[in-house]
């Protein structure tokens, strides 16, 4: 039998009310809409086209405790030096209060427009967020160096964060996002980031995905950007049980740029779900898209990115494409690579790709002295290297090719 969304919200008992006593400053109307629509909306199904490589039965049948097991090992870090933050499930526990501030602590006036979309898992985080961060960076600032936000997942609870990322005109900043848990843990984690870049800001954020635990983990970046400005976003997923990624962006100005680069390497039964939409509303802008997946044992992937071109949006250069290797017979993708262009003076391209090893180019190494599994794991890593190359901070490239020579045991 079907679950309602309120019948699941039921089931995560743990999330914060909106009646608690220190209730986040959120408009209290876009919160009480959020939960009419929780009320209303059923929970997804593989019917539903967002959904339809996704299946959520197992999730709408789970109970959360609200256990919190305490994190073992050394926190992550991709950068020697730089703004830290880090959150264990829903709490904040470390901050540089000088660059960000708790959303806790935000007035409503700070929170004035966030709002949730036609989304089930934003209208929870709407709903009940626990945590987050406000981020605003003045016009004309450049940081001198990157803000690191760490989320450690170690329980058995469901976690709502969001995080409110603005930068004013011509201003410069990197972030850098890191998902890492327990091997026990097995919790809920709902993250939302909303990001607005005024004119001629630029914004590079990675988001490195490191989770070992059996968590549910969902997340989404809702972005607007004004004429001028740069937005790119780098999706690593190296490890994680079952990893939802929305990505959202409206193109409101002209001359912006737009490029979202993803990576993913899957083994066991994991299962990565990469959705993106790109919404092109003036002239004279560029989108670039690039992802690519390694897809091993039973696991899957699933890719769909959308791009729209309205009307008004003359002169527009829209480019995507989504490559896939399937290094088992067991391993599966579903790739859906979209264009919806009404205009007519564009350049525009997509295309999918999903295939396996090119068994020539393996018995080329090995006739060279390689062995079969070496021979594999090098062209794998050159595969995958066409969206590492589009990280330029160094550090963060080191704790890529860290994790995915540990795992997957090749040097990217």
């Amino acid at each position: 039998m079907q679950e309602t969304i309120s019948a699941t919200v039921n089931k995560l008992g743990t999330f914060r009310s909106a009646l608690n006593l220190t209730p986040i400053a959120f408009d209290r109307t876009a919160v009480n809409n959020a939960l009419h629509f929780l009320e209303q909306k059923e929970f997804p199904t593989t019917r539903e086209e967002a959904w339809k490589y996704t299946r959520l039965a197992k999730l709408s049948n789970t109970l959360f405790t609200g256990e919190i097991k305490s994190f073992s090992g050394q926190l992550p870090a991709a950068h020697k030096d730089a703004f830290r933050f880090v959150f264990e499930n829903a709490k904040l526990t470390q901050s540089q209060e000088e660059i960000a501030t708790s959303i806790t602590k935000v007035d409503a006036e700070k929170l004035s427009g966030v709002k949730a979309e036609a989304s089930l898992f934003e209208a929870l985080n709407l709903a009940y967020a626990e945590e987050g961060l406000l981020i605003e960076i003045p016009k004309k600032t450049q940081l001198e160096k990157p803000i690191e936000i760490v989320q450690i997942s170690s329980n058995n609870k469901a976690s709502n964060v969001r995080h409110i990322i603005r930068l004013g005109d011509f201003a410069e900043a990197e972030i850098t996002l890191i998902y890492a848990s327990n091997e026990n843990s097995n919790g809920f984690l709902n993250v939302v980031a909303d990001i607005e870049l005024g004119v001629g800001a630029k914004l590079t954020l990675h988001k490195l995905q490191v989770e070992k635990g059996t968590d549910y983990h969902f997340s989404r970046e809702n972005a607007r950007q004004e004429k001028d400005s740069t937005l790119t976003i780098n999706t690593i997923t190296l490890n994680g049980n079952f990893v939802r990624n929305d990505v959202n962006v409206k193109v409101a100005g002209q001359n912006a740029e737009t490029n979202l680069n993803g990576a993913y390497l899957l083994k066991n039964n994991q299962l990565v779900d990469n959705h993106t939409v790109i919404d092109h509303l003036e002239a004279h802008c560029q989108s670039n898209e690039l992802y690519k997946g390694v897809v091993y044992d039973k696991a899957t992937a699933v890719f769909n990115g959308k791009v729209f071109v309205r009307p008004d949006a003359q002169k527009i250069n829209a480019f995507q494409s989504n490559a896939n290797v399937l290094m088992s017979d067991e391993a599966s993708v579903n790739s859906k690579p979209e264009l919806e262009i009404y205009a007519d003076d564009v350049k525009c391209s997509h295309g999918s790709t999903t295939g396996q090893l090119d068994e020539e180019s393996v018995f080329y190494l090995r006739a060279r002295g390689i062995s079969e599994k070496s021979a594999r794991n090098l062209i794998v890593a050159a595969f995958t290297g066409e969206v590492f190359e589009k990280i330029e901070n160094e550090e963060v490239l080191a704790f890529v090719q860290a994790h995915a020579n540990e795992r997957f045991g090749w040097e990217i």
